[in-house]
Formats: structure tokens, C-alpha cells, sequence
């Protein structure tokens, strides 16, 4: 299954906290895009966030933000030689 806007909508939510600390949340403003606002409630309805307009990570949440931002940092970073091998065989 590949990703749906509605899906890169959330991961990108989730990459906005700070993983640092668990007493830094988020705000949505209802100026906000639609689809930040729609991703947000998303993410509240499953669980991972404990309000609809952001607030706080739940520890599903948590878990989540913390692959996002790994997923993130693997795909930002360079292509190691092995990995470029491995490509060959995709």
C-alpha cells in the first residue's frame, strides 16, 4: 500500500514534535491548512495525539513520531555504497 497524501499529511504532523521532551506539544490554529488541520484530527482520532487541534503525544504517538522522524533522517541521509548495491536488486 503505498502512502496517501492523507498519510505524508500525518507523518508530517507527527516530524513537528519535539522528541526531546514530553512536555512540548503542539497547536493547530484554525488558520492553519486544511489538510494540517484534517491530519491533526486524524491522528487525535486514532489515538496518537491526545487533543484534535494537537496538544500532547500519547505513547502510541510517542512510538509513531519517533519511526517518522527515523523513516526521515534514513531517507534524508546519504546513499551509502551497500545501500547502492542493494538498489540493484529492488
Amino acid at each position: 500500500m503505498p502512502y496517501t497524501p492523507d498519510l505524508v499529511d500525518e507523518l508530517n504532523t507527527l516530524i513537528r514534535f519535539d522528541l526531546e521532551t514530553s512536555q512540548q506539544g503542539i497547536k493547530v490554529h484554525k488558520n492553519a491548512d486544511p489538510d494540517v488541520i484534517a491530519a491533526t484530527r486524524r491522528l487525535h482520532e486514532k489515538g496518537l495525539l491526545t487533543l484534535a487541534d494537537g496538544g500532547y503525544l500519547t505513547g502510541l504517538g510517542r512510538d509513531a513520531a519517533e519511526h517518522a522522524q527515523a523513516l526521515l533522517t534514513i531517507l534524508t541521509s546519504s546513499t551509502s555504497p551497500s545501500a547502492a548495491a542493494q538498489k540493484d536488486f529492488a
